[in-house]
């Protein structure tokens, strides 16, 4: 997961100021954080006034909710999204979301912003918890119908298993800086995948043999 593209140079209000506030907050929330982000440093960076700011999002708290709902609509996670490729096999699909962040670029790693936004919340935000629960719980669902489409004798167990690794060399990744978290948890994947499926799985599942989609 990377900052969206800078909102530098837009023009000011008018049309497409709550497209900016968005483009904005997906930049600042990522990559600064939520609570150290303040509404000037959005409206700074969107070229919007308070005005059309509030116009547009009344809280600042509507706006972290909305910035969350466009990952899962609009923008959803790379990572997330190798489910659903259609040249690898359905091993191959879950071992490729530990492979598409193995090659991040070095700048900062954040993790996922629905944990991000979860932790900064404390409790606080009940809206944004929610938000990342339901967002959580459909990626689970959607790894348990992907080792299910693998040949899975215990789709659930499989999919939960990979589901926690997953989340768990996100977390670690984000705070130690270091990607090779992610290559930790693709070998304990592929481990894992070995067992569930036996020799049925193709001998080394998930080794794409495609490029990934930008």
């Amino acid at each position: 997961m990377g900052a969206s593209t800078s909102t530098a140079g837009a023009a000011r209000g008018g049309r497409g100021a709550r497209e900016r506030i968005l483009r904005a907050a997906e930049e600042l929330f990522y990559t600064r954080g939520i609570h150290a982000t303040g509404v000037a440093a959005l409206m700074a960076a969107a070229h919007v006034s308070p005005r059309t700011f509030y116009a547009h999002f009344p809280t600042k708290n509507a706006l972290v909710e909305q910035y969350l709902r466009r990952f899962e609509s609009e923008r959803p996670i790379a990572a997330e999204t190798e489910l659903e490729r259609s040249d690898l096999t359905p091993a191959q699909r879950l071992l490729a979301v530990f492979t598409a962040l193995e090659g991040d670029s070095s700048t900062l790693i954040r993790g996922c912003p629905f944990h991000n936004a979860v932790i900064e919340g404390a409790g606080e935000l009940p809206e944004v918890a929610r938000l990342a629960q339901r967002h959580k719980q459909a990626f689970r669902d959607r790894v348990v119908a992907t080792a299910a489409e693998a040949g899975a004798a215990d789709p659930e167990a499989l999919g939960q298993q990979l589901a926690v690794i997953f989340e768990g060399a996100n977390a670690l990744a984000a705070s130690c800086n270091d990607n090779q978290a992610f290559s930790d948890a693709r070998r304990a994947a592929e481990t894992l995948l070995a067992v569930a499926l036996g020799p049925a799985a193709g001998g080394e599942p998930g080794r794409p043999s495609g490029p990934r989609p930008a």
